[in-house]
């Protein structure tokens, strides 16, 4: 096969914010939300030859998850305004980008080069004096442009976008890019990320579905100010309707005895519902590796059988690995901790490893490109995947799905619109049945076909607002 090292650069973006009302209110932290702002960006690019394509991309500016409870004291509402006005500074900065190549090393070089400048740029001047934008939220206003650009990419080529990632059409292996720890025997000379992927994507995928923190979870919870619509009430409701088989439960981190309750609270529901599996959440909540310690140990020897089914704990310390390096040994040798928050680069991975994290769970929110290296890097080292989501709708969801689709999973996806906003994806669910349902446990996605993402975007009625900002070549 020829190699087509087909070589691209950015000449134009348009960025449009969607709102999304959820239908009952979403616990993160201290932060109770109930409307979400969806990002979409949609990016122009042009190669040597001087073939011209578009590709689509979209996040949900989760603020609570990114910008959360352990940087500064601004509302919720303040701090998705300032995402707002970080992605229109990155709108405008994308054609202005002299990078030119493969869409993960653009994307690449863009996060390391560029970003840091821009949010640093960004703080300065439209933060000073307040609190300042951390850089993981720098990477979720980032994302919907990466996503788009390797969307485009694929366009260009007329491909699906993971038939790109290997010697092909990528001129520089993995240790361009980052590097093993020296413990390891990892070598990423020669190495791409199609070394990674399964070699047939999985189409069908099992579905983990979130238990909030204020979420019901059986009958009895019911109460005059709980919300009557057409879906499911209660978390039985839930685990009958979609056939579930996974639960991811949040938790505070901050109070033992309400943790410990709510495990076994919907433990019990599960196995009475048939359910297999369970994961808890801290969201970085937990100051103490001896809080978490004790909850487990409580929870073996009072309920061995909801010890049983608990697969992984996510993220419940600091994701500032940096200011709060803590040995989390004790924890992980009880169950397997997984990094999300803190996960935003191979370096802290390496660091993570080395103070016992024993796996990762990887979002498309950090962008296309984060989420490829890192989800590499992880499975080099023997660190299992979870791909975990940010409540995604519309065609946020497609992408999402298809890391889960083409990497191995310890056990399929996170997948929680239909739960929090089934009714925003109406117009993508009319050509994506399977992807914005569950049915048996599962996702189908067998529907995502074509070049790119296989959004299959011209044939989604979806109406979108004007831009909010357009910059350089579009169409």
């Amino acid at each position: 096969m020829r190699k087509d090292y087909r070589r691209v650069r950015v000449v134009g973006t348009e960025l449009y914010f969607l709102p999304v009302k959820a239908r009952i209110p979403l616990k993160l932290g201290r932060d109770s939300l109930t409307t979400v702002i969806c990002a979409r960006a949609k990016m122009n690019v042009i190669d040597t030859l001087g073939n011209k394509a578009e590709g689509w991309g979209e996040v949900p500016l989760n603020a609570s998850w990114c910008w959360g409870s352990w940087n500064g004291s601004l509302n919720v509402e303040e701090r998705i305004a300032a995402m707002e006005d970080l992605c229109r500074q990155l709108a405008e900065g994308w054609p202005q980008f002299i990078g030119i190549g493969h869409p993960l090393e653009i994307g690449w070089e863009f996060q390391e080069k560029e970003l840091s400048g821009i949010l640093e740029d960004f703080n300065s001047k439209k933060r000073a004096n307040r609190d300042p934008m951390p850089r993981l939220a720098a990477l979720l206003c980032n994302a919907p442009f990466d996503i788009a650009l390797h969307d485009a990419f694929g366009n260009l080529l007329q491909r699906p976008i993971y038939e790109l990632y290997g010697p092909d059409n990528l001129r520089r292996d993995l240790s361009f890019f980052m590097e093993p720890a020296p413990d390891s025997g990892v070598n990423f000379k020669g190495v791409f990320p199609s070394n990674f992927f399964l070699s047939n994507r999985c189409e069908q995928i099992r579905a983990w579905h979130l238990v909030g923190e204020s979420d019901l979870l059986d009958s009895g919870d019911i109460s005059s100010d709980t919300v009557r619509d057409r879906y499911p009430t209660f978390l039985g409701d839930w685990v009958r309707s979609d056939g579930l088989k996974c639960l991811k439960v949040k938790l505070r981190g901050n109070d033992s005895a309400w943790d410990y309750d709510r495990i076994v609270q919907v433990g019990r529901v599960g196995i009475e519902q048939g359910v297999n599996w369970l994961c808890a959440d801290f969201n970085g909540q937990v100051a103490q590796a001896e809080y978490l310690s004790a909850i487990l140990d409580r929870i073996r020897d009072y309920h061995p059988r909801i010890f049983g089914m608990l697969l992984h704990l996510e993220q419940p310390f600091s994701p500032n690995l940096e200011e709060h390096p803590l040995d989390v040994h004790q924890v992980s040798w009880r169950k397997p901790l997984f990094l999300d928050e803190g996960a935003h680069n191979w370096r802290i991975l390496r660091r993570a490893r080395q103070l016992g994290w024993t796996g990762l769970s990887v979002k498309i929110a950090r962008s296309q490109t984060s989420a490829i290296l890192a989800a590499c890097w992880a499975t080099a080292h023997g660190m299992p995947l979870m791909v975990s989501d940010l409540s995604n709708p519309m065609i946020a969801q497609i992408p999402h799905l298809l890391l889960a689709a083409n990497f191995q999973t310890l056990m399929g996806v996170e997948t929680t619109s239909m739960q929090f906003y089934p009714e925003a994806s109406e117009p993508e669910l009319k050509v994506h049945q399977g992807i914005y349902s569950r049915r048996y446990g599962m996702v189908d996605i067998s529907s995502i076909r074509g070049s790119g993402f296989g959004y299959r975007i011209n044939e989604i009625q979806r109406e979108l607002p004007p831009p909010d900002k357009r910059y350089g070549e579009t169409t």
